[in-house]
């Protein structure tokens, strides 16, 4: 077994466990595999032993790694988990399977034109700024409601869900848990949080995605 194959047996155990323990189906727990700044043969690893599933960052470099992968692998689905501009909102609709980072007005008008014009739907996540951080993107819990509408009944998004980045100095249960009572109120299916330092916490508050990658690749390289 690769250590990267080794590293995802371990993962979906602890994956596994979290969900059991919180009276769950491990199944309902989606893993994307981060691989932001590592390069496609690391990603080749983790795709010969079965995962499907990945998030990048930044639209230029899963341009460069992942086409060819998609070519080689049809299965493979990608989140764009990073934020995300509007001059990059063609090319995110045309490589993406879900936008996890809709965040303002402007993108989403942005990313219905593009889905328009391409005749092609990722899923999309709204980003919240569960802990009110001025310097982080995402919608603030305040004005969450009002733009799950605006994005549905407006620009005809394809909201699917959920998603947060808590502060790195608080407890992120109590973000979990916000995000989770948030897509609840708006009728909204799946949620993305939690990463390798706390995604069986994230389980246990009811996330349906968890984005891990140094727990599956390694630190990133500097």
């Amino acid at each position: 077994m690769s250590a990267g194959a080794d590293r995802l047996a371990k993962v979906r155990q602890h994956i596994a466990h979290a969900a059991r323990a919180a009276g769950r189906d491990p199944a309902s727990v989606t893993l994307i595999a981060v691989s932001k700044t590592h390069g496609a043969d690391q990603v080749r690893e983790l795709l010969d032993a079965g995962q499907r599933v990945f998030g990048e960052n930044r639209v230029q470099e899963a341009e460069q790694k992942f086409p060819a992968l998609k070519a080689e692998h049809p299965d493979l689905v990608l989140h764009l988990i990073g934020p995300l501009q509007t001059n990059k909102a063609r090319e995110a609709v045309a490589l993406f399977d879900a936008i996890e980072s809709v965040d303002r007005e402007r993108l989403a008008a942005m990313l219905a034109k593009e889905m328009t014009r391409a005749v092609r739907r990722p899923d999309c996540y709204i980003q919240v700024n569960t802990g009110e951080e001025p310097q982080k993107a995402g919608v603030l819990p305040a004005e969450l409601d009002a733009f799950v509408a605006s994005c549905r009944d407006i620009h005809k998004l394809p909201i699917v869900g959920l998603m947060c980045i808590p502060p790195v100095d608080e407890e992120p249960a109590l973000h979990f848990a916000l995000l989770a009572k948030m897509a609840a109120r708006n009728g909204l299916a799946k949620i993305s949080m939690g990463m390798s330092a706390d995604y069986e916490t994230a389980i246990r508050l009811g996330a349906t995605h968890v984005r891990v990658g140094t727990a599956l690749f390694g630190h990133r390289p500097t």
